[in-house]
């Protein structure tokens, strides 16, 4: 499993504009809806519902919102790097810029486990985090995230 395989590039959000993570999450819904036409409100909900369990703001700037849904038919997820870093009840207690949200399928299972392991390992690479940090648009972010040097999406993660 590849990040390009659960990143679309039109998927990444470069200069997200939220106050709190209630308006994040929002945000994430609204763009998880226009690319998969799954109800806007069923995504926020099943988003906060996974949230009321612990946070999934992992540390060191990071967030990792995900949740399993009946109407998705694959893994899929959206990156977001919030312009001014917003509190997330992170398990550090540090504001969070950097967010990738992932939505499954109900019976995902051990593909759902695999894609936040992956999405994790990668987000753990500080050197990775200063990049997408770094970056000024979504193509050169998505280029970071799938490893991929020419922007196809191609290359392993």
């Amino acid at each position: 499993m590849n990040i390009a395989d659960l990143l679309a590039p039109d998927a990444i959000l470069p200069a997200l504009k939220a106050q709190s993570k209630k308006q994040l999450l929002q945000e994430l819904a609204a763009r998880c809806h226009a690319l998969t036409h799954i109800s806007e409100r069923r995504i926020f909900e099943t988003l906060v519902e996974r949230e009321r369990l612990g946070t999934t703001g992992v540390g060191s700037g990071i967030a990792i919102p995900h949740g399993r849904m009946s109407e998705a038919k694959s893994i899929m997820g959206i990156f977001a790097r919030v312009e001014s870093p917003i509190d997330y009840e992170a398990v550090d207690s540090q504001p969070v810029d950097l967010v990738f949200m992932l939505l499954a399928p109900e019976n995902a299972g051990a593909d759902h486990l695999k894609a936040l392991a992956k999405v994790s390992r990668l987000l753990r690479d500080k050197g990775i985090c200063e990049k997408l940090r770094a970056a000024s648009t979504a193509e050169a972010i998505y280029a970071i995230l799938t490893g991929d040097k020419n922007g196809t999406g191609s290359a392993a993660a």
